[in-house]
Parts: structure tokens; sequence; C-alpha cells
């Protein structure tokens, strides 16, 4: 007998799932991710054609389709409470007493877990039958903001447990990016001359509160699980609240018995007690677990303080071959009898501490302060240090963020200097420790010119950043150049990263303009070598027919509108849209140069801070001897878009949103004309959308247009409304 659709759907998503853990929970994948993803691709085609089977914890509906406008409020059932601190064993001890103390305890060892803190983002999940319902923050302890779709993209949270009770139960833990991931983000900002985050930590809580939850999904965010707080309906199980005069606050009963306190903090099981509740942390730990939910894995049971103390003192050795950062250790009573008798004060369970590992620093000599050019121009110091270990790995260099960093530290070369690991990753100089009195070099200033091409630094009033503003400047150019030739600017197929290098290490490029001045024939003959030395054909090769379509590529390139041309120049804080605005408004390349900033500032939607961008771009005479070379070597000049108009066009105060792809026009020529007749055309679809241009292989905007009940114009629709118009 043939299987049903919801067979076959069901088998898969448990198939998919079950992958999901041994990859991103144990660490220990069974097939490829291309295999993966031929699952997902199978799942979601299943889905495809039959919608009405679609569920909401199927693993394809994880990604949000677009940004949120903002995260809703939500009180936690159980305050999010806090942990106290010890930092020797002399204060774990003290902590030890503490508890006999209060419980009225002999001689006989408590029973503890140890576990790794994790340094990350605190998180409470809810779960309704089985089923994620709603993920929030910590916030206030009291109250933290609904970040369902973001905690939907982390493959290591499941969207439905497996096993577990019928019923609400929240779930606490924590959000961290492993050290992979954090090392690749900062890569990433590096490269887009972005503020690199300080630490993981950081990372993970500026990800969590990103609106868009697709970039959360990119980030590779995990987590990990701790805690079983109270189902949310008491009186279902058959419960009474009641006060507990020796607490004070307010506890739950089942069959006449107290058993648990919902004041109590976050890092155990609170909560009423049914089949499945555990009596002790341990097993909390092991029946998380065994629900699919991930739980790191090096926790341990230790008899007494003494085992516990061993442990907290192993893993200050041993925590740099973990795959995250943490910054302790946590210590929780065992029993969940003994916690309530324990109780807690205002800010911290009294059966519970944190742990916290001493920071790691070493002192060092501060070789020299350099500087650093990047892509946009952005000039920034940093220290060559004297090479020094720390923190697993040998230091010899470090951040310095900026000249007013250096000034305010007062660092100079030859000091000797302290140095931390920020978050235990990013080296940075903490402070000066040379002796009073000892003999000091001069204080160090930022270079008047660029160190690489010599061009005269430019700093704005309201910045603390220096920048060289000459875009064929060698440390700018590789950059720049993957910049110019990329999809959104000048849109040169195949002149990607790997080629770039190959023309660079040559010296076939020094600037933008000698893209065009490569015939068909160098680009045929040039050799090159694969960039990964295992390739099977990493032997050095001709470009041949690649070449041919490169430069097929480069010529089709300079019939491109303005608004590329502009767009992909690099001028800073000019993106796209402004990029389109200004080849519109001034039609030429000349007009543009020529434009004094109160000129640029009665453009709609160009602002001070651009206008001023534009106008230095503009003055300096590389960047208009570039333009120059780029005019003769035939690239387009001009604005292709309609002339703007000073009358309010027939679509003001309309918003569109296109998708898909258009057979009649591309997307640029869909906005363009769009916006010529008045209409705001944004990226993502809401609300307060007009309507949605669905071209063909449309994705999820279709589908959010459809929920929303926003209208839909297919490309026939939309051709005669542009032309009606």
């Amino acid at each position: 007998m043939a299987e049903s659709p919801e067979q076959r759907l069901r088998k898969l998503r448990d198939l998919i799932r079950y992958h999901e853990e041994r990859y991103y929970i144990h660490d220990n994948p069974e097939i490829s991710d291309a295999e993966f993803d031929e699952l997902l691709h199978q799942l979601e085609k299943l889905e495809a054609k039959y919608p009405d089977l679609v569920t909401p914890d199927s693993p394809s509906q994880r990604v949000a389709g677009r940004p949120t406008e903002g995260f809703a409020t939500v009180e936690h059932l159980v305050p999010m409470l806090s942990l106290d601190n010890t930092y020797d064993a002399g204060e774990l001890r003290a902590f030890d007493e503490r508890i006999r103390k209060v419980a009225g305890l002999g001689d006989e060892p408590i029973q503890y877990v140890a576990e790794m803190k994790i340094d990350g983002l605190s998180i409470a999940l809810t779960y309704e039958d089985g089923r994620l319902v709603r993920g929030a923050t910590r916030g206030d302890g009291s109250r933290g903001e609904d970040v369902t779709a973001n905690v939907r993209t982390i493959r290591a949270i499941p969207l439905r447990l497996r096993g577990a009770p019928d019923g609400r139960l929240e779930i606490r833990g924590e959000v961290y990016l492993p050290r992979a991931a954090f090392e690749r983000a900062n890569r990433e900002r590096e490269a887009a001359e972005e503020p690199l985050f300080a630490n993981p930590r950081n990372a993970a809580a500026g990800t969590m509160r990103n609106l868009d939850p697709s970039l959360v999904s990119r980030r590779g965010l995990s987590a990990f699980f701790y805690q079983l707080v109270t189902p949310a309906s008491p009186a279902s199980l058959g419960v009474r609240r009641v006060s507990d005069p020796n607490v004070g606050k307010v506890g739950v009963t089942l069959g006449g018995g107290r058993v648990s306190d919902p004041e109590v903090d976050t890092m155990g099981t609170v909560g009423v007690r049914h089949p499945s509740d555990p009596v002790s942390h341990s097993r909390t730990l092991e029946l998380l677990a065994d629900w699919g939910l991930p739980v790191e894995a090096h926790w341990k049971s230790c008899n007494g303080i003494s085992e516990v103390v061993a442990f907290c003192e192993e893993w200050a050795e041993k925590r740099r071959s973990l795959q995250f950062d943490t910054d302790g250790v946590v210590i929780k009573v065992d029993d969940l009898a003994l916690r309530e008798r324990l109780g807690a004060t205002a800010k911290f369970p009294r059966w519970a501490t944190a742990f916290k590992f001493p920071a790691e620093q070493a002192t060092t000599t501060l070789r020299e302060i350099r500087v650093n050019v990047g892509r946009t121009g952005a000039v920034t110091p940093y220290a060559l240090l004297e090479p020094v270990f720390l923190a697993g790995s040998t230091i010899s260099m470090a951040t310095l963020h900026n000249a007013e960093d250096v000034a305010r530290k007062d660092l100079r070369d030859g000091d000797r200097v302290l140095i931390e690991k920020g978050g235990d990753v990013i080296p940075k100089v903490v402070k000066v420790v040379t002796a009073a009195g000892a003999p000091r070099s001069e204080p160090w200033k930022m270079p008047a010119a660029c160190p690489v091409c010599g061009t005269t630094l430019r700093r704005d009033e309201e910045e603390v950043v220096w920048r060289c503003e000459n875009t064929s400047c060698p440390a700018r150019l590789r950059r720049s150049l993957e910049h110019f030739t990329s999809r959104s600017a000048m849109n040169i197929e195949g002149l990607g990263e790997s080629l770039v290098d190959q023309l660079l290490a040559q010296k076939l490029v020094s600037d933008f303009a000698d893209i065009y001045h490569l015939d068909a024939a160098t680009l045929e003959n040039l050799v090159v070598t694969p960039r990964d030395p295992r390739s099977d054909r990493a032997r050095p090769r001709k470009l041949g027919k690649v070449g041919r379509n490169v430069h097929e590529q480069i010529e089709r390139s300079k019939a491109n509108d303005l608004s590329r041309l502009v767009y992909a120049l690099g001028i800073r804080h000019v993106g796209e849209k402004a990029a389109a605005t200004l080849a519109r408004q001034f039609r030429t390349m000349q007009r543009i140069l020529d434009a004094t900033v109160e000129q640029l500032q009665t453009v709609p939607d160009i602002g001070p801070v651009v206008a001023e961008s534009v106008r230095s771009f503009a003055d300096e005479p590389r960047n208009r001897a570039l333009i120059a070379r780029l005019d003769k070597a035939g690239v387009n000049m001009t604005s292709q878009a309609p002339e703007p108009s000073s009358e309010p066009g027939p679509l003001a105060g309309r918003t569109y949103v296109i998708t898909g792809t258009l057979e009649s026009m591309s997307r640029e020529q869909a906005t363009a004309a769009l916006e010529a007749l008045g209409a705001k055309v944004a990226g993502s679809v809401s609300k307060k959308t007009t309507a949605l241009v669905a071209g063909s292989d449309a994705g999820s905007k279709l589908d959010k247009a459809k929920t929303l009940g926003v209208e839909i114009l297919d490309e026939a629709a939309f051709r005669a409304l542009i032309i009606k118009k």
C-alpha cells in the first residue's frame, strides 16, 4: 500500500530533524551538506505540492521571509534572576558552608552539578504540546522581548520536542555564537569596513535583536539548555497555589505537599511536577537531551564541594579546547527539594553560584603603532607587539580602534603594555604599564597622508575615523575592484575575487579604468592558478574561452546606466538608491561632479552626510582623472532613467515591492518606472504595501503578500499600470 502524502512528509521531517541533531547538537554528521540540502529540497517540493499539509514545526518553516518591524514585550512566567559570583576556592567553600547553615545539614557531602557557564544570551522557549510557539530574551528578568522568528532560525533548537508531555512547557538556556562562526562574522565585518564584534557574547546578543531573521540564520548561532520551568496552566493538573510563610512567596502544591517556588531563579527545574518531572537537576539535563534539546556535554555530578573545586580548576586550564566561549562554571545543588528549602534572595537563588575564571592578561612591549587602510579608505591604527603567548595562542598584533583611543590611553612606541583578549578572542591593549619615570618616545600622531599612496587624509567633523579619499590607492584597490564588478554595481560576470587577485598579481590592473583596457587576447592568454592547491585543476592554465566571456561582459557593462557607475565607484555613504537618485536628478556624471553641497542637498533623499561625501570625492583630482579615463574607454556617463518631474506623480503616496524575474525588463528598469511615476519601491512586504509586482519564481514575498491581503500584480498587470499612468 502506497504511503499517503502525510506519511511521506512526516518521515521526511523526522529524517531532517535527525540529521540536524547529528550536525548541530552532536557535531557528528552522517551525511554531507549536499545530501542534507537535497532532503530539504525534497521537503519543500512536497510541501509546495500539498500546501495544506505544511505545519509550523516543519524544518522548511525555520527562516522567516522578511524583517520584522519590532519586538513585542512578553512577561516571563517565572522571573529570570541572576547568579551570585565566586572567584576562588575559598569563596566556593564559603558558598557550601552557607548552604549547610541555612539547610541545617551535618557533615554529609552535598551533591552538586557543575556546568560550563556559557557566555551568551539567556533565552526562554515556550512549547505547547511539544511544538515551539515562542522564544523570549531575558530582558529585565521579569519581561523580555519576543524573538520567536529569530529563535526558529537556530537549527540546534528543535521546532518540535521528541516525547515531551502535552501541555505548555517553558525551557530556558543560553544562545551563543561558536568561536568559528564569531571569527567568520568578524572577517566579514572587517571586509565591509564595519566595527568588529568585541566578543561572541556581544555578537550573539546583537544578532538575536536583529529585526531580519534571514541575517540571524546566516550568522550561525547555536544554543544550550539547562532548565525546565512550570507549565503555564497548573490548574489543569489539579494543583493549587498557596503562600509559604517560610519563604514569603507564592508556591505550587500537588497532593498536599509544596513542590516549588515560582520566584526561584533560572538555573534549574521549578514548577509543577507531572510524570515527566525530574527530582534532581542532573535528571533535568538528561530529560532535556532526551527531548532533542542541546545540552552542554561536559556537566558533572560532584559529591561535595572538593569535587566542585577540582572541576573548576580543571576547566580553567581546559576551556580553550571548547568550541564556544565560557567565562566560568555554574554550580547548583542537585536535589530539587533541597533547593526549595534554601529559597532565594531578591536577586539570586541561594542554591547556585557562578565560579568566574580569572581574566587572562599578559604584559609585552609595544614595538610600533602602525595604520591599516581598508576598502572605503578607513585608516585605523594597530599595535605591533613583541610576540607573547596568551589564552592559547601567540599574540603579535592588537587592535587600537582609532586615533582617539591611542591618545586616551597615551600609547607610544616602545611602551610596556598590558594586553588581554577581548572576550578571550580579540587581542586588545588595556593600558600602559611602563614604570614611572622611565624614558618614553614622543606621543603618537595619526599620519597626515595615506602611508600607501600619499593622499592627504581627511576626517568628518562628527567621526573619529580618518580616511584616504583616493579610490585608486593600492591598499583599497583589491576590495574596491570586487565591489566595482559586483552584480549590483557594473555587473561584470566572471570577474570575481579569484580573477581580480590574478589581475593584480600580474599588474594588469591598477584602477577601475584599467579593466576597460583589457583586450580579449590578454584575457584568453592570462595564466591563472586555482586558489585551492588541493584542486584537481591546481596546475597553472590559460583562461581561454572563460577569458573571452569575461571580455564580452566587460564590453557589455559599458552601456550600463549612470546609476550603476555612481554606485560602483564606492563613494562613501552612497548606496544603490542614492546613486540612482543622483543619476536621475543630474543626468550626467559631469553635473554630479560639478554640483555644490547645497545643490546636492536639494535632491530628495540626499542629506548633508551624502552631499558632503560626494563633494569630497569630486574634489580629489585622482578621482576626476579616473572618471575621465572611464569616459574615454567608452563607459556610459549619462542617465537613461525618465526625467524627474516637479509635479507629484500619479502613483505618489503608493508603495510597491518587486519580486521574482520579469521577462520584459530588469528589476532596475521596473524600479525606475515606478519611481518616475512617484511611487516608492520597498524591499519587503508589509501592511503598508500598495501592491506586490510578482514575476516568475516569486518566493516568500508572494506568500507574505497573500497572507496580508496585499494586491498582487503579474507582469501583464504591472505593464498595464505603468503604461496607463
